[in-house]
C-alpha cells in the first residue's frame, strides 16, 4: 500500500513513524528522573532530625557529647552546604555509584541488591497470576453480560478488591498449617541457587498478592470490552459474519487492553516497593521493608537510593506502555 514503504524503496511510513515516537519517548524519562532526583534530596533534608542522632542518641542529641555529634556529621558529610551534598550526590549517580549506607555504612549496591531481585520476582509471579486470571475473565464477563457467568466473576472481582494481600496471605499459612500441617519455606532461597525451593516459598505472596491484583484488571478488562464491543466496526464485523474469535482477536481484543496494560504496568511498578505488610507475613526482608528501615533510621542516601530506583521503575514501566500503546494502536505513534 502507499503507506507500507516511502519513496525510492525506503523504509516504511509506520516503522519510520514507530521509531521516532519511541525515541521522544525515551528521552523523555531523564527530565523526570532529574526532577525527582531533585524533589527527594531536598523533601529529604527538610524533615526533622537526621541519621546521627538516631544513631547515637536515638533522637535524643541532647544526651550526647555535641562535639562527637559534630565529628559524625562531618565524617558522613552533612556538615556540607546542601548544594554541594546534591552536586556530590548527583555526580554519584553520574558514575552509577549511589554511596554508603549513613547507617550501616556498607555499599548501598550490596544493600539493595538481593532485596531487588526478591521483590522484582515477587512483582513478575504476581503481575503473571493477575493477567492470566484477569484477561479471560473480563473477557468472559463482557460476552456474558448480565448472566450468571457475568454475576460470578464480578463478585470474585469484589472480593478480591476489599480483601487485603497480607490478611490472605495469613489465612493461606493458617490453612497450610491446620489442614495439611506444613508451612511454606520461610527462609528466602535465590532462585539460580535453588529453583525448587525459591518457588515453593514466593508462589504463595505472589498468589495472595496477585488475586488482589487480578481484581482491579478483571473490571477494567470487562468494562473495556464492554465499551469496544459496542462499537460501530464490531457490529459491522459481525454483520459481515466474521467468526466471534475472529472478531475478539483482530477487532476488539487490542482496542480494550490500552486501560488494562495502564493498571497492570502502574500495579507492577508498585509492587516492586510497596508489600510493606505483605513481606512481613511471608517473612521476606524486600524492598518496602528497607524503605521503612531506611526512612525510620534517616538514612538519607539509602532513602534517596530507593526512591530513585522506584521511581526508575514507574519510568520505564510507562515507556514500556507507551511503546505497547502504539503497538496496539498505531493512530497513537502517528499523532
Amino acid at each position: 500500500s502507499s503507506l507500507g514503504r516511502g519513496r525510492e524503496g525506503g523504509p516504511s511510513l509506520p516503522r519510520a513513524c514507530m521509531g521516532k515516537y519511541i525515541l521522544k519517548r525515551f528521552f523523555l524519562m531523564f527530565p523526570t528522573l532529574l526532577g525527582v532526583a531533585v524533589l527527594t534530596f531536598f523533601l529529604l533534608r527538610i524533615v526533622p532530625g537526621d541519621v546521627v542522632e538516631a544513631r547515637f542518641a536515638g533522637g535524643q542529641g541532647q544526651f550526647v557529647d555535641q562535639k562527637v555529634m559534630a565529628m559524625e556529621r562531618a565524617k558522613l558529610g552533612l556538615d556540607q552546604p546542601l548544594w554541594k551534598q546534591f552536586v556530590d550526590w548527583m555526580w554519584g549517580l553520574v558514575r552509577l555509584d549511589l554511596g554508603l549506607s549513613m547507617w550501616t555504612g556498607a555499599p548501598i549496591t550490596e544493600e539493595i541488591k538481593l532485596r531487588f531481585a526478591l521483590s522484582l520476582q515477587v512483582a513478575i509471579m504476581a503481575s503473571i497470576v493477575a493477567t492470566l486470571l484477569a484477561i479471560p475473565l473480563g473477557i468472559v464477563a463482557a460476552l456474558k453480560q448480565d448472566t450468571w457467568v457475568d454475576y460470578a466473576v464480578r463478585v470474585f472481582s469484589i472480593a478480591g478488591l476489599a480483601t487485603p494481600s497480607f490478611w490472605l496471605g495469613i489465612l493461606m499459612i493458617l490453612g497450610f498449617l491446620i489442614i495439611f500441617r506444613w508451612l511454606p519455606p520461610m527462609v528466602y532461597t535465590p532462585f539460580w541457587v535453588d529453583p525448587w525451593q525459591n518457588l515453593a516459598q514466593l508462589i504463595w505472596p505472589a498468589l495472595a498478592v496477585g488475586y488482589r491484583y487480578s481484581a482491579v484488571a478483571t473490571r477494567m478488562t470487562r468494562s473495556a470490552m464492554l465499551e469496544v464491543l459496542r462499537e460501530d466496526y464490531i457490529r459491522t464485523a459481525r454483520a459481515k459474519g466474521l467468526w466471534t474469535k475472529l472478531i475478539l482477536t483482530r477487532h476488539a481484543l487490542k482496542n480494550a487492553m490500552l486501560p488494562v496494560v495502564t493498571v497492570i504496568g502502574l500495579e507492577f511498578a508498585f509492587l516492586l516497593g510497596g508489600l510493606v505488610v505483605t513481606e512481613q507475613v511471608f517473612n521476606l526482608n524486600g524492598l518496602g521493608l528497607l524503605f521503612v528501615e531506611a526512612i525510620a533510621r534517616r538514612d538519607y542516601t539509602l532513602t534517596q537510593a530507593l526512591v530513585l530506583l522506584v521511581s526508575s521503575a514507574f519510568i520505564v514501566v510507562n515507556f514500556v506502555m507507551d511503546v505497547m500503546y502504539a503497538w496496539l494502536d498505531p493512530r497513537i505513534r502517528y499523532r
